[in-house]
């Protein structure tokens, strides 16, 4: 042993390195300790004191929440056929979060199949719209077998892309119900932004909504209830398997007073002009139909309609999009004669006996201007009631105006539902206008003068009318002063809609009675207006022609059709009720710029009695033969 070697060891604490060997061991052993309680309070919180929470969250990664969106109620006429049904399609979606580059995917997917520029412009607006996340947006509608397959093969190169089996809104009968039953589409970011939490889960799954028309009106009973199916999914968000299904309830269907015969029967003699027709049931109050022409596809905006089309219909001058029949508002011209002399008669300012003087014109006193009649030379010496009906006699209805005063005429006008909405089961109607005092102080800031009566008499100066307002008048008119709500909507799944009186005008049977075959002759007799239709008819209606100044001629000049453009031609305007016996359909028609009675409303209003009295004679011979089938049966 040398020097260095016995120093060492002479200077050597094993006291000291053993203490602090077991100081280390101990401060390593309460370390090891301390994590353990750590991992076991760790472990207790995860497995007990917060077990539900973490198996929700374990769950929610493994198991998907999809709505699955109800079917839509379908839309029938009162024969049973399908106006509105729900057609399968196969839809081409993308899930925004699960696509890495959507740009190069589209490019991709515009490969495999046919997008268009308007699919694209489409999709991208829904997609900045708010959503939930993993929902998928759409992209193409309707892909056929050969594009689904392109898409099948190359599946595994297409992260994000879905291609889903839904149904899809579809209108067999196109242009002829669009401005009735109206369309779903898309839901805008207006919409979503208007929903509130419950609405909201009311729409979880479905991405469209009703626009206009009954589809609009309808809406929540049309919608249905949401369901809900739990899927598995794996790593990569695909569906492995359904665990369990809440199952959605259908929307209700609606079944509908229109009858599609009487429909086309319209649509076709209105075809190639603009104009509208409306047909009322006279006991119910039940639109029977109701054209409004030129009209569109539906079709075109259940999936998003492109640009270019959108914008064919909208800046079109002929207004396809645009319902006549409850938001046109014309001049009802002499068709309100008939009511104006019920109401004449009623306030004892004249009788039937009345006559007076018709030389082509009237004048108030200290008034320079004459109010002229429309047939040079007047009807004769005198002119009564009857004559003023039949043969539209505006000289008599001048001198009735200014004896009956604005107001009495305003107030019995309102009885057949002048100047107020009908209320009809689709929204956007128009309420028209009935003028009275206050209205025009409030509208134009000006006093009324007789000379406004007497523009009101004939349905000229500020009088507008809906063609729905017309068929309603008339109606009442047929019904001897109780007027109905109209309808379009018989029946909500199996509850019927019961007919509703809105008002009830008493008036004298005598009175009553004279109108009516005043009508009668406009069409029956050789003097009335028309009386060109009559020939055409193997029944009888009652009516009253109508028409309607587009553009003011000064006094002194006379109508000249041929210096006058298109759009400047006056309409022409009927309505009718029959058979004269026992009236049973009101109408209204109006042709816009349509000038001749028999080469425009005449040839509609023969289509549609036509078609009604057919169908009337079908439904009665089927029920002479349901007692006999049934006792055969029996």
């Amino acid at each position: 042993m040398n020097w260095a070697s016995t120093e060492h060891h002479r200077f050597k604490d094993h006291v000291n390195e053993a203490n602090t060997f077991t100081r280390r061991v101990a401060l390593a052993l309460l370390l090891v300790f301390i994590l353990f309680c750590i991992l076991i309070y760790r472990f207790y919180s995860l497995q007990v004191v917060h077990y539900e929470n973490y198996v929700t969250l374990s769950d929610r990664n493994r198991i998907q929440v999809r709505p699955v969106p109800p079917n839509r109620g379908l839309i029938y006429d009162r024969n049973g056929e399908l106006l509105a049904e729900n057609r399968p399609s196969f839809t081409l979606s993308l899930v925004k979060e699960r696509v890495r580059d959507m740009d190069g995917t589209i490019a991709r997917l515009s490969e495999l199949v046919d997008i268009s520029e308007s699919d694209k412009e489409n999709f991208f607006k829904y997609l900045k719209q708010r959503r939930r996340p993993f929902e998928p947006v759409a992209l193409r509608y309707r892909l056929d077998e050969e594009e689904m397959a392109r898409l099948a093969v190359n599946k595994f190169d297409l992260k994000g892309v879905e291609v889903n089996a839904e149904l899809v809104r579809y209108y067999p009968k196109g242009e002829l119900y669009a401005h009735i039953v109206g369309y779903v589409g898309r839901i805008n970011e207006s919409e979503l932004n208007s929903f509130d939490e419950e609405t909201d889960k009311l729409y979880r799954g479905t991405h469209s909504i009703g626009k206009i028309g009954l589809e609009k009106h309808y809406e929540s009973q049309l919608l249905g209830t949401v369901g809900v199916e739990y899927i598995e999914t794996n790593a990569h968000g695909r569906a492995l398997r359904t665990i369990d299904e809440v199952e959605p309830q259908a929307g209700q269907d609606l079944h509908l007073h229109i009858d599609s015969v009487m429909q086309q029967a319209g649509a076709d003699a209105l075809a190639g002009r603009r104009g509208a027709m409306v047909a009322i049931d006279i006991a119910t109050g039940g639109v029977l139909a109701m054209v409004s022409t030129p009209s569109f596809d539906p079709n075109l905006f259940v999936t998003g309609i492109s640009v270019k089309n959108y914008r064919a219909l909208n800046e079109s001058r002929n207004l396809p999009l645009f319902n006549r029949t409850i938001q046109g508002q014309y001049p009802p011209g002499s068709t309100l004669k008939p009511v104006l002399g019920l109401g004449g008669l009623e306030a004892q300012i004249i009788s039937t006996d009345t006559r007076i003087r018709d030389p082509g014109f009237y004048q108030l006193e200290n008034d320079d201007r004459q109010y002229r009649e429309w047939k040079k030379g007047g009807h004769g010496s005198t002119v009564g009631l009857h004559e003023a009906i039949v043969e539209s006699c505006d000289i008599f209805f001048y001198d009735l105006a200014f004896r009956m005063g604005v107001d009495r005429m305003h107030e019995f006008g309102t009885h057949f539902g002048l100047g107020e909405k009908t209320d009809i089961d689709i929204p956007s109607e128009r309420a028209g206008i009935w003028p009275s005092r206050q209205w025009k102080r409030a509208a134009r800031g000006q006093a009324w003068y007789p000379g406004n009566s007497l523009n009101m008499s004939i349905g000229q100066g500020d009088v507008l009318a809906t063609p729905l307002q017309l068929a309603v008048m008339t109606a009442t008119l047929a019904r001897r002063g109780t007027r109905m709500q109209p309808s379009l909507v018989a029946s909500i799944g199996d509850k019927t809609i019961e007919p509703k009186v809105v008002d009830q005008m008493q008036a004298s049977e005598v009175n009553w009675e004279f109108v009516k075959q005043s009508m009668s002759d406009v069409v029956n007799n050789i003097h009335g207006t028309a009386h060109s239709l009559g020939r055409l008819l193997d029944y009888k209606i009652a009516g009253k022609t109508g028409t309607a100044q587009v553009v003011g001629i000064a006094q002194g000049e006379e109508y000249e059709s041929e210096a006058l453009a298109e759009f400047h031609r006056d309409h022409t305007l009927f309505v009718a009720f029959g058979p004269v016996k026992n009236p049973t359909l009101a109408l209204a028609v109006i042709v816009e710029n349509g000038e001749k009675h028999g080469d425009t409303d005449f040839p509609v209003v023969k289509a549609v009695f036509d078609a009604y009295f057919a169908q009337e004679k079908v439904r009665q011979a089927n029920m002479q033969a349901q007692p006999a089938v049934q006792e055969a049966q029996q």
